[in-house]
Formats: structure tokens, sequence, C-alpha cells
């Protein structure tokens, strides 16, 4: 005999739109609770597959079901199980089909399956020589293309935090770091974005492509007219540099810093661009390169109105290695003090 849960999962399939609809909202109220995901999650297997399939269906239907499946994703188990099913081809099919509030909940559902390796594999499409990295590319150009006005719905803001998902793994990196491709560049000028979440997602994940710093090198500096910019202006800190220091940068660097800014106020942010320079200048090559935008003078300054402790200590570490490296003192942290 059937239970009540079974009971419910067969109405999300009613040919009835009221009892489907009824269904599907019990559903997603029982999500927003830790007993409620418990027992879904313990009948997953007969769950998801007409739960997913009401994506496809009218918005009064389609949103508490991806609602619904956003927060079963969160569960590893049941995330698994979504990979297993299809459920990132099923998500891309209809992510540029839906309406913006829609096509949110789907990008939320993408960033807590590509936290699982599968769900990485399977949104880089992974064997697929003549596929591989379409779906990558889409997200990138939606991520590049879409408004992140406060005054409008902003569907695509958590591609920023796919991409720090994919990046962490090095077939992501290699393809977002792939020059014909050019997807870090695009990714990059989403760097002084008004969306704190686009700002996070993109220094996440120069960051992370940034581990491929000793073979990928030549690639990052490609695209320096960029990368440096968004490295080097959120640890810059707010003070207008002198004309003797900004004659010294490329003109992206220094007409941005020849003006009042306002400071990255995210200590995450700042930590990992330092960590990102930190690895490209482990480089001999990366570290010329560095010095000839007279970054270790942003370094300094940056450094001096620094206050959040990690932060301070990627500071300390970059200082360092500039000290070691150039044989001097001169325009790098003084980390005694």
């Amino acid at each position: 005999m059937a239970t009540e849960l079974e009971e419910l999962v067969g109405f999300l399939s009613s040919p009835s739109p009221n009892l489907t609809k009824a269904a599907v909202d019990i559903v997603h109220g029982l999500t927003g609770s830790e007993d409620g995901l418990k027992s879904l999650a313990n009948h997953a297997e007969i769950l998801l597959p007409p739960l997913s399939r009401l994506l496809a269906g009218k918005k009064e239907v389609s949103e508490p079901a991806a609602v619904a499946l956003v927060n079963l994703s969160q569960r590893s188990a049941v995330a698994a199980k979504m990979v297993d099913m299809g459920m990132i081809n099923l998500a891309m099919d209809l992510l540029f089909k839906s309406e913006p509030n829609i096509s949110r909940l789907l990008v939320m559902l993408l960033v807590n399956l590509t936290q699982l390796e599968s769900g990485t594999a399977s949104l880089l499409q992974a064997g697929g020589e003549k596929m591989q990295g379409l779906y990558v590319m889409k997200l990138v150009r939606s991520f590049c293309r879409s408004s992140s006005s406060e005054d409008s719905e902003d569907p695509f803001e958590h591609v920023g935090s796919i991409l720090v998902n994919i990046s962490k793994k090095e077939a992501g990196r290699k393809l977002l770091l792939d020059p014909k491709r050019g997807l870090l560049k695009q990714i990059i000028r989403q760097y002084d974005s008004s969306s704190p979440l686009r700002r996070k997602g993109v220094s996440g994940t120069i960051r992370n492509c940034c581990f491929e710093a000793a073979s990928e090198l030549q690639n990052l500096l490609l695209i320096s007219e960029f990368l440096w910019p968004a490295l080097l202006l959120p640890v810059a800190g707010n003070k207008i540099y002198s004309q003797q220091d900004r004659s010294k940068m490329p003109l992206e660097l220094s007409s941005a810093l020849a003006i009042e800014r306002e400071p990255v106020d995210d200590p995450e942010i700042r930590a990992e661009v330092l960590e990102a320079i930190y690895m490209i200048t482990l480089q001999e090559a990366g570290l010329r390169a560095f010095w000839s935008v007279n970054g270790p003078r942003i370094i300094q300054v940056g450094y001096e109105d620094e206050e959040d402790p990690k932060v301070m200590e990627a500071y300390e570490q970059l200082g360092s290695l500039l000290i070691n490296s150039s044989g001097t003192e001169e325009s790098a942290i003084e980390t005694s003090n």
C-alpha cells in the first residue's frame, strides 16, 4: 500500500492541473524544513523524474518545482542522483527558454550540482569532443551580456559561482584559459560589476585559473590589459596615486588610480586576488610583468590601510616574494612592521 508521500509524488503526474499544482506546492513547502527534506530525499528515486518534468510547464508549477529542486540539491546524495539522471542537460536545455525568475533558479540548481565532481564533468561535457565546452560558453556569454542593474532581474549573476566550481578542476581551468575561446577574458570584464555575487565569482575564478600559472602563464599574460586591473584595483585602496607612481603604470591602471574609488569591502575578494598575483609572480616572466606595471607600489599602498588579518597575511606573503626575488626592499612591503 502506497504511503502518503508516495501518493503525493503520484499527483505530480496527474492529468488534472489543479491536483498537480496542489502537489508541487506541498513538495515545495516540505523542502523548506529539514524534516521535509529528509523525507523527500528518501524518496528521491520516484520524486525527481516527475518533479523535473514540471520545469517545462507553466510558471505556476515550474517555479515551485524549481525551488524544490534547488533545495533538494543541497543534499549531496540527492544532487548525485540528479546528475546521474541528466538534470544538468535538462537545466541547460530550459535555461535560455524560461522566464528570468525560472532561469535564475536553474542557475542556482547548476551551482549546487557543480559542487560535485560528476556535476562538473557533466557541465564540461567531458568525453564529447564536438560538444565539449559548449555549455560553459553559453553560460559565460549570458553572464557577460545580462544586466546587473539594481532595477532589473539578474538571472545569471550566480553563474559566477558555477565558474568558480568548474575552475577548481584542471579540465575547467584549461577550458577557461584556452585563448581560442577567450572565455576568461570575457569573465574578467565583470570584475567591477555592481553585483557582489558577480565580483566574487570573477575573483574566485581568476584565482583558481592561476593555479595553472606554471603551464598557462603566456595565456594569462595575453589578457594582461584586463587581468592586472581585475587583480590590482581591489587591493589598491581608495587613495589617489601620485603622478610619479602612475607614470610607471599602463593606462588602464593609471587612469583608475587617478581618482578616488569605492573600496572593495569583501575581504575574501581581496585575499583571492592577492593569492592569484602570488601564483603569477612565482613564475619569472610573471614577476617581470608585475614589476612592469608598478604592481609592487600598488601592493605597498594597499597594505598600509588593510585591517583584515587574513588579507594582511596574503599581502605579506606576496611582499616577501617580491623582496626575495628583487634582492631589494625598495617598493615592497615592509613585512617586519
